[in-house]
């Protein structure tokens, strides 16, 4: 067995200069930086460095530097914060060369020497960038070169050389690196830019015959999925999966969720759900998940009453019971209702999205009369209307729709039929005023 690797040196601290940043850089080996999957290496050390801060920026084509300051606490110190930092990067299977130090560029100069140092005083960075050869900081060749020719070929001798006659010489920016190696200027990075939607794809060694298969091979590409939301603090409602035949087209499922969820496990149960009503017609070669728009993730704390008890808020069984159905029985069968501003009551409502939260949007307080939820899909002729029913609220006079020439001139009542039951019914205004029953009431 392999032993643990040891823990990072003890920092470098002063009582009299404390710095207010400090930047790790992690510097991949010269035969990783050479490969084609340099990117792809800097990306996953960036997705692994936005685990312990939220400022971390790129420098193709070989590190990643994040500044970690205001994460010491939460990771034990600096120390500790270097020491899981770097078993993360250990377990992706990378070894990365890294120091900390209290600027961007000392760190990143410090990690490509292989110092593996932690420095959080400024008075202490000068000492130990000093023997250090003046190529780290990656300048032209030519100026190398001239600086060469002088005699300055490490860091400390070109600090000590006079400002103005290195500016007349060099030019400015290469006087301006020197300040930003030390702290004397400050360097502007550019954060790396986090993802908008997760896309994943796995391609399994063999032919997926099954959707036990394929759900056992969806599981790390969900787990991943779990780990790109919680680190946005994200969820999402809809999931694209598409898996792709040998001489088949591909089969595409659309997976939609009431409420925005970022947990691996419920996506893999509605997923095996939907699957289950699905007969794939060919092997599948290779699975690809995506992510709909990413939505705030909105935590909750549970209700100490239950569900419509005490004035209990809905609870989390309303939106689990909506996905469950609607991954059994298709998209299709389940729907949502919404107002629509429209007095004609047929046209007063709409079919939309299913969603646990419905909008509150559209407000009908001009409707000062009671109106049925249940409708008839076309409203019953009435014969003998006025000696049937006993009228007892109206009448509602609604006259409107001559623009899409559906136009209606209706008086609506409440009225009770021989039997008892409550029902709304109305008489055209025109001739030969006919009487039709539109609504019951529960």
């Amino acid at each position: 067995m392999s032993s643990r690797p040891p823990d990072p040196p003890l920092p470098l601290e002063s009582l009299f200069d404390a710095a207010p940043e400090a930047w790790v850089a992690l510097h991949l080996h010269s035969a990783q930086a050479a490969s084609s999957d340099s990117m792809n290496a800097l990306a996953r050390l960036a997705e692994i460095a936005g685990d312990f801060t939220s400022r971390v920026s790129l420098e193709p084509p070989d590190a990643v530097l994040l500044e970690v300051r205001g994460s010491f606490r939460l990771f034990g110190g600096a120390q500790g914060l270097s020491r899981q930092l770097l078993e993360r990067c250990r377990a992706a299977g990378y070894a990365p060369h890294w120091s900390l130090a209290p600027t961007p560029l000392a760190a990143l100069v410090l990690a490509r020497a292989g110092q593996g140092i932690i420095v959080l005083a400024r008075d202490r960075l000068v000492g130990l960038l000093a023997p250090l050869p003046l190529a780290l900081l990656r300048w032209p060749d030519a100026e190398l070169e001239r600086l060469d020719s002088v005699g300055v070929r490490t860091l400390g001798v070109a600090l000590r050389l006079p400002r103005a006659g290195f500016v007349r010489r060099f030019g400015p920016k290469l006087l301006l690196a020197l300040d930003q190696l030390t702290g004397a200027a400050p360097e502007l990075r550019r954060p790396v830019a986090c993802r908008e939607r997760f896309r994943a794809q796995v391609e399994p060694a063999f032919e997926l015959q099954t959707v036990a298969l394929v759900l056992q091979h969806l599981e790390p590409l969900l787990k991943d999925l779990e780990h790109f939301l919680r680190t946005r603090q994200s969820g999402v409602d809809l999931l694209k999966l598409r898996l792709q035949h040998r001489k088949h087209p591909a089969t595409r499922l659309d997976l939609r969720l009431a409420t925005a969820e970022a947990q691996a496990t419920h996506f893999a149960e509605l997923l095996s759900l939907q699957l289950s009503r699905v007969a794939l017609p060919a092997p599948v070669l290779r699975c690809e998940l995506r992510s709909g728009v990413l939505q705030t993730l909105v935590v909750r704390s549970e209700s100490v009453w239950r569900p419509g008890e005490y004035g209990g808020g809905a609870g989390r069984e309303s939106p689990a019971l909506i996905e469950r159905l609607r991954a059994r029985l298709g998209s299709d069968a389940m729907y949502g209702l919404c107002l629509v501003p429209e007095h004609r009551p047929e046209r007063a409502f709409g079919i939309v999205e299913l969603n646990a939260t419905p909008s509150r949007r559209t407000s009908q307080a001009w409707c000062t009369t009671r109106r049925p939820l249940w409708l008839l899909r076309e409203p019953e002729v009435l014969v003998d209307a006025p000696r049937e029913l006993q009228l007892f609220e109206g009448p509602e006079r609604i006259e409107t729709g001559w623009w899409d020439g559906r136009d209606v001139a209706r008086d609506y009542y409440v009225a009770r039929d021989h039997s008892g039951a409550e029902i709304w019914v109305y008489r055209e205004r025109l001739p030969p005023h006919t009487w039709y029953l539109h609504g019951v009431f529960g």
